[in-house]
């Protein structure tokens, strides 16, 4: 009878332990979307248009994308005078390259590793929002420090297997830093991307500043210079062009 019940009685600790572990993870991502603005804000974006700047090597670099959350998606970057769009519209997407970038000026499809990449940008809210929805899983890893502050460390494993190291800062509980193991070309590569400069738009809270390691060496700063919400999109702009 003892040991029925020493038995039962470590079930319950263990059930406990579980509950409270899964409780402390939803917290976490509560907070963080609670700091970010609250769910019902960002369910109630439709559309958003954003512009970053970045130099790299000594090129300025403008971006503009237009992204109806979950839906499409459009990016153009200015380089040296010549233009790259890129477009994402449902489950298909293409780009369009010059012949000095090594495109042929004619919209091309997306390679299956860069189109899964490009989509997570329709994500507007981040990774944390909805996760359950989108398939993923999630698990607090650990606490540690980072640039002296405290920060949880969750563990993301999308509905393709794919696993990103979240850290959410435990004062602010914004996410100031993703990390992961991608494919790219062929090639798994790293990925780093560091998170700072937050800013309210409209409620809504945006990383203004982002920082990653270029392909070609050393760090890549984009500054975002405008968010616009909810503004006019027409449609049109993510259709496929004809051939010339």
């Amino acid at each position: 009878m003892k040991v029925t019940k020493f038995f039962a009685s470590a079930a319950v600790a263990v059930l406990l332990s579980v509950s409270a572990f899964a409780q402390t993870v939803d917290e976490v991502v509560a907070k963080h979307i609670e700091a970010m603005g609250g769910i019902d804000k960002w369910k109630s974006i439709k559309g958003v248009e954003m512009n970053n700047s970045m130099s790299m090597q000594g090129m300025d670099i403008s971006m503009k994308s237009v992204v109806i959350p979950g839906k499409a998606m459009k990016s153009t970057v200015k380089v040296m005078g010549q233009e790259i769009i890129t477009v994402i519209n449902g489950e298909t997407g293409w780009s369009i390259r010059p012949a000095m970038m090594g495109g042929t000026g004619e919209a091309e499809d997306l390679p299956k590793d860069q189109l899964k990449m490009t989509r997570g940008q329709m994500d507007l809210g981040g990774l944390l929002v909805n996760y359950k929805e989108k398939g993923s899983t999630l698990e607090l890893a650990g606490k540690e420090k980072m640039d002296g502050g405290d920060v949880y460390k969750l563990k993301l494993t999308d509905k393709a297997g794919e696993v990103t190291n979240i850290f959410v800062s435990a004062s602010t509980y914004y996410i100031l830093k993703t990390a992961g193991k991608r494919t790219i070309n062929g090639q798994d590569i790293d990925t780093e991307v560091n998170y700072s400069n937050f800013k309210q738009v409209e409620g809504l809270t945006f990383p203004f500043t982002m920082e990653t390691a270029s392909p070609m060496g050393g760090q890549i700063t984009i500054e975002t210079e405008s968010i616009k919400l909810n503004p006019t999109i027409d449609e049109a702009i993510f259709q496929r062009p004809a051939k010339k």
